[in-house]
């Protein structure tokens, strides 16, 4: 389901729209949507069964689905009748045969008798619009959609669920509160009156910010379960870097060879550990390039660490020196980028070299491992899991993974930063009540009290048709 670039507010309530809510294709099963004041009789109108005007809600009724003589086919119809609907609008499911002719007959059907397709997103707009939903709760239904592990759809679920939009509402009202004092202080400017108790008003903000500020920082986090932690795995030619990638995927991904800078660009995949997704990125080897187009893969390969949330430093134990490594590893650390060493092809070491003492930085962790023989790979795994995510994700914790969210945080803990230097610098009611007033919005833009038909528009016309 592909959103469409065509979208526009304003909404209009009054209709009553329809949408395919399962994706095209083949299967057994197809799921048409419609909600609106007229869902349960348009529906009603060309339904062989039951009356579903005289029905009650969360039922599901056998039946035909009838254009004129002809049965388009038989359905199952589930009634969810207003306010007790996603969208708290009337919404009846038609649950089809997923044949493309049939689909399109039905929604065809259901058009003639006065329902219009919905737009991406409507559906959920509607929701939003009726009150069902704030705005970061709708945002985080398309997240869920999209989610692609276990962790992306447990922070997507919580989201749903309120997230972080509760504590956000709260301190809203709060800040809401003193910024009527202080305007109630403008209207009695001539007296010299204070309604607002400034060092109250001082702890609740110094509050607010911590709280600010932490879903700042979790953003980090949140965004790379969300799309996935960009881990690069860096080296030499040679070191074993495709068969690492290989190893760690368990499939032959990579193109292997003994001659050196096989790898001329990039290759991504996904490698799930523990339920987050890395996005491992297998890279030229870091050298100077001997032709135009290694060189393009060497660069590339910079810009990827720079991208990067870990580097897996990946060398050869069997030929590296330990200055060698040293220097390598301090030039990918200019980075600012968390690095990993990789010591590879153990399996030709002797065995009482198999944990090579290469007298790294204490903040640099040394795994060995052999890629060929896929030794000691469950441990990398582990390790880089560790190094990321490990006590940083406990199941419970409050994430932001939304862009927009993090831009209007960031503008809120700015303005919070003024009012707090209004109070300790003293300015007039009026200034204070501006900077209140800014971060009042900022906060409302996340959880939709604050919204623009163009704001709307780009949310949800990034949302698939029927949802």
């Amino acid at each position: 389901m592909l959103p469409n670039a065509d979208y526009h507010t304003p909404l209009t309530p009054e209709d009553t729209i329809v949408a395919l809510a399962t994706p095209n294709g083949v299967g057994a099963i197809a799921v048409i949507r419609l909600s609106g004041p007229a869902a349960i009789t348009i529906v009603a109108n060309v339904f062989r069964g039951k009356d579903l005007r005289k029905q009650a809600s969360h039922t599901i009724h056998f039946g035909s689905i009838m254009d004129g003589d002809v049965i388009l086919d038989e359905v199952l119809i589930s009634l969810f009748i207003a306010p007790r609907s996603y969208t708290r609008e009337n919404v009846v499911e038609v649950s089809c045969h997923a044949s493309g002719y049939i689909i399109q007959s039905i929604i065809r059907l259901f058009i003639k008798q006065g329902a219009r397709a919905a737009k991406p997103g409507e559906f959920t707009l509607r929701a939003f619009m009726n009150g069902q939903l704030d705005l970061s709760q709708a945002e985080a239904v398309a997240d869920l959609i999209a989610a692609n592990s276990k962790a992306s759809q447990q922070v997507a679920m919580q989201q749903l669920r309120g997230g972080y939009s509760n504590q956000l509402m709260h301190s809203r009202e709060q800040l809401v509160n003193f910024a009527s004092l202080i305007e109630l202080e403008l209207d009695f400017s001539e007296e010299d009156v204070e309604f607002a108790n400034r060092s109250q008003l001082k702890q609740l903000v110094v509050e607010i910010s911590k709280v600010i500020g932490g879903l700042i920082q979790s953003f980090e986090l949140g965004n790379a379960i969300k799309t996935g932690v960009n881990t690069v795995i860096a080296g030499r030619p040679n070191a074993g870097k495709s068969t690492l990638l290989n190893a760690l995927l368990n499939e032959d991904r990579a193109i292997v060879s003994h001659i050196a800078g096989t790898t001329r660009d990039t290759i991504e995949e996904l490698l799930n550990i523990n339920g987050i997704n890395f996005r491992m990125i297998d890279t030229a080897g870091l050298r100077e390039a001997t032709d135009a187009i290694e060189a393009i893969g060497v660069q590339k390969t910079l810009e990827k660490i720079r991208q990067s949330a870990i580097v897996l430093y990946i060398f050869d134990a069997t030929t590296s020196s330990s200055a060698q490594v040293q220097a390598d590893i301090e030039n990918l650390s200019h980075s600012d980028v968390p690095v990993l060493a990789v010591a590879n092809k153990i399996d030709l070491l002797p065995d009482e070299a198999l944990t090579p003492d290469f007298s790294l930085p204490t903040d640099i962790k040394l795994i060995s491992v052999s890629a060929r023989e896929k030794r000691h790979i469950d441990d990398l795994k582990q390790t880089l899991y560790d190094s990321t995510v490990q006590g940083r994700l406990t199941g419970d914790e409050t994430l932001v993974t939304n862009v927009r969210h993090l831009e209007a945080l960031q503008k809120t803990e700015e303005a919070l930063l003024r009012v707090l230097n209004g109070i300790d610098n003293p300015i007039t009611s009026d200034f204070l009540a501006l900077d209140i007033k800014q971060a009042l919005h900022y906060l409302g833009e996340i959880t939709g009290v604050v919204t623009t038909d163009d704001l709307l528009d780009n949310i949800f016309s990034k949302f698939c048709i029927g949802k």
